[in-house]
């Protein structure tokens, strides 16, 4: 004898069942594509800095005492006074999002390939925020203004002896994410300028690509 009830049950536990499956693969479905749309998101206002071309257009760079100087594509300025020194590198942002600069770190040692950046807190803040546009180019600048700081003199001695540095850059996108290190290296070429070469990037909100 047929027993309905008993066909019935199992009827509906594998309709429930197989319900279940769908709704757990429309689930993760619906997950890969919130994913992936976030990872498009943030490309989309990702920036990444790199030094500028040589054939880029100069940028003029003023400090807050009034202290100027014109920076062509792809050099550095390293100049020193008694009173201050001041650094600056012609920058393009090769990403497609806003670059919001935020704090830098120097270095006259000749760090290796596997040489890591210093604690981002120790980072010197820069007095005011610097923009680079996606796919534009722009400036760095920093100084040191005391000369009683020991870096005050690496870096004039550094600089007189026409040594290379090292500046860290960290900067984000302009909603406060996608924070990045990219390390500068200006070098002394024989016409008495510098020039400006990247040398590694660090992720500091997500994995880096290596």
């Amino acid at each position: 004898m047929t027993d309905w009830a008993t066909i019935s049950s199992f009827a509906t536990a594998g309709g429930t069942l197989i319900l279940a499956g769908a709704t757990f693969a429309a689930v993760r479905s619906s997950q890969r594509s919130a994913r992936a749309n976030e990872r498009a998101l943030l490309v989309g206002i990702r920036p990444v800095l790199v030094p500028s071309r040589l054939q880029d257009p100069p940028e003029k760079v003023s400090w807050q005492d009034d202290h100027w100087t014109k920076l062509d594509g792809g050099r550095a300025a390293a100049e020193v006074t008694d009173g201050a020194i001041y650094l600056a590198m012609a920058l393009r942002n090769t990403g497609s999002g806003l670059a919001v600069l935020d704090r830098w770190d120097f270095s006259t040692d000749e760090p290796g390939g596997e040489a890591s950046h210093g604690d981002p807190a120790g980072f010197r803040r820069l007095t005011r925020d610097i923009y680079l546009s996606g796919g534009d180019t722009g400036y760095w600048q920093g100084a040191f203004r005391d000369p009683t700081d020991p870096v005050f003199a690496e870096a004039r001695a550094a600089i007189e002896a026409r040594r290379r540095l090292t500046i860290d850059l960290l900067y984000g996108d302009h909603e406060g994410g996608q924070r990045t290190i990219s390390r500068f290296v200006m070098l002394p070429v024989g016409d008495g300028s510098w020039l400006t070469v990247t040398s590694r990037h660090w992720n500091l909100d997500r994995a880096d690509p290596r």
